[in-house]
């Protein structure tokens, strides 16, 4: 690889790498195209409203920033804690995984690198189980 084009690698946020606000609601319109369609989805799919356009916003929102781009979920929300957010719904070990399934299935039809994808799962899969730790009171 040339010198340029490691400055580059070394350079590009997650944001960018995942495509800016753009590629973020694709896959952000896959993660709820899988929650509406996979059984194993169902539980986390009826903790949700029938209208998914404000949850998709929000979601979309929440990973701009968390991936290093705008802060959009702040500017139009507030300030946000995960597991707060999350905690009047029971979020066990079977939510847990159903969300990441959503987004693992939403990962792998994305143009990202599988570098970029693992890491993504990886480091969304540590939110996904705090939430789960403060809802069963482990934390």
């Amino acid at each position: 690889m040339a010198g340029d084009e490691q400055e580059d690698n070394v350079s590009t946020t997650p944001y960018e790498a995942a495509g800016g606000i753009e590629g973020i609601t694709k896959l952000v319109e896959e993660f709820y195209v899988n929650m509406d369609t996979l059984p194993e989805a169902k539980v986390i799919r009826e903790m949700h409203p029938p209208d998914l356009a404000e949850s998709r916003r929000k979601l979309t929102y929440f990973l701009c920033g968390w991936l290093g781009g705008p802060r959009l979920f702040q500017q139009h929300y507030g300030p946000i804690s995960i597991p707060g957010a999350h905690k009047r719904f029971p979020i066990g070990y079977e939510e847990r995984d159903a969300w990441l399934l959503c987004m693992q299935r939403a990962l792998a039809v994305q143009p990202y690198s599988n570098e970029l994808k693992d890491y993504l799962l990886a480091a969304l899969s540590i939110p996904a189980e705090r939430v789960r730790q403060v809802n069963a009171g482990e934390l």
